[in-house]
């Protein structure tokens, strides 16, 4: 589908409500479904990623009911999972992935998993191979790198893993494979990366042991059935953030947005480059805390984003570079070579899509550097099947001087299955 955007007005104005977060939905599902006893669940993101991670678990023998952003999950136990007659297939979701082959890792069945061309190409060792020192047997193409992936639990042990990236998925895969291993799993990161996993274990009543850039947890413990409130998605309010500050006489506020700290980067450089924002409502006691943000529209500079603060917004790089292209001087981002691993590698995409709107920016070994101001003129895009770059280059429209044509529009439903709506709510 190609979605055609005007720049509709000269403002964006209004109240919106963004959807759940994508990663505390997926691990609400996955943890209920290996709780003993009823997980509800309020604010759940029905987004495509978060429906493939309810189709897995249920082709697991997990009952599961969903109704818009309701669900209930009636919990197996780590041992209750029964042998999936079909394969599982977690679209577009390298999270479901990466967390269900560690979920896997002890059950005594065969699994097969499958997903779509975007995820045959995202690699997998970062995760299969750890978990096979654990003791688990993966098989894939390439040694297990890459799908169709082949997985057949055993009695693992646990292991201290140093791991050469600051992933939560290569972090959460590992812990809860040691849910059942034998002694001690723990984590070491070479920087701290999103802990809603050590969070919502806990909330499920899980003991896990921070201790600076290491997590880890004692296997044999049991998962009780939990309560979880899923604030908005912060990555999906980067989107409108950005648009807040860019488009001239603009107001937005984002009602009950997660603020988990290891989240919270975009906010850090919106800050850092001069943007207006407020905080009203804030909850910090909360399993995973949240606030309303105020957005407003500000004279930006460019700034540099680098370092520890990369694992804290790496997937809101794509429209940190769009709100880059309205600040005065350069903006540098490296330390990201991450972002080639994404849902299509980010770093060529957005400087190739940006590029193509006028903007004056160029692809580094690990980021990007973008030159500022920009005009935006209107053309042909695409967003790659990338619901992130489909985002980035809607809300690039409202500055556009033409039409923005984005091939695989709906890319978006993804994560934020109204986005679309949203925008134009605030167009009015």
């Amino acid at each position: 589908m190609t979605k055609v955007l005007s720049k509709a007005t000269s403002s964006l104005n209004g109240v919106i409500q963004v959807p759940g977060d994508k990663s505390i939905s997926h691990r609400s599902v996955m943890f209920g479904a290996i709780a003993k006893g009823k997980t509800t669940v309020t604010g759940f993101l029905p987004g495509d990623d978060c429906l493939s991670t309810i189709a897995c678990f249920r082709e697991l023998g997990v009952t599961i009911t969903q109704n818009g952003d309701q669900v209930e999950v009636e919990g197996k136990g780590l041992d209750g999972l029964k042998e999936a007659r079909n394969v599982l297939d977690v679209g577009n979701s390298g999270t479901t992935m990466r967390l269900i082959l560690g979920i896997l890792a002890n059950t005594p069945f065969h699994s097969t998993l499958i997903g779509d061309s975007s995820i045959a190409k995202r690699p997998m060792q970062r995760v299969t191979k750890p978990l096979q020192s654990m003791g688990a047997k993966i098989d894939g193409r390439e040694d297990g790198n890459f799908t169709p992936l082949s997985i057949r639990g055993g009695q693992t042990k646990g292991i201290h893993y140093q791991s050469p990236v600051a992933s939560a998925q290569v972090k959460s895969s590992i812990l809860l494979a040691g849910l059942q291993a034998e002694g001690t799993t723990s984590v070491t990161e070479p920087e701290k990366s999103r802990d809603h996993t050590e969070r919502m274990l806990q909330a499920f009543g899980i003991e896990v042991k921070v201790d600076g850039l290491t997590a880890s947890l004692e296997g044999g413990q049991t998962l009780k059935g939990a309560h979880i409130e899923v604030p908005g998605d912060i990555s999906s309010a980067a989107f409108f953030l950005v648009a807040g500050a860019i488009v001239p006489g603009s107001r937005i506020e984002l009602k009950k947005v997660g603020m988990n700290p290891t989240r919270t980067g975009i906010i850090d450089v919106l800050q850092n480059m001069g943007a207006s924002i407020t905080f009203a409502n804030v909850n910090e006691d909360a399993v995973e805390p949240y606030a309303d943000i105020i957005i407003e529209a500000s004279q930006l500079k460019g700034t540099e984003v680098s370092g520890d603060l990369i694992p804290r917004l790496i997937d809101e790089i794509p429209i940190i570079a769009l709100a880059a292209t309205q600040a005065e001087g350069d903006t540098i981002i490296k330390d990201a070579a991450e972002l080639k691993v994404k849902e299509t590698n980010r770093i060529d995409t957005v400087v190739n899509e940006l590029t193509a709107l006028g903007v004056k920016i160029e692809a580094t070994d690990d980021g990007m550097i973008i030159r500022g101001k920009s005009t935006l003129t209107g053309g042909k895009v695409s967003s790659h099947g990338d619901h992130r770059i489909g985002m980035m280059l809607a809300i690039a429209s409202c500055l556009a001087e033409g039409d923005v044509e984005i091939e695989n529009g709906e890319a978006v439903t993804v994560s934020y299955p109204n986005f679309y709506e949203h925008l134009a709510s605030l167009q009015r």
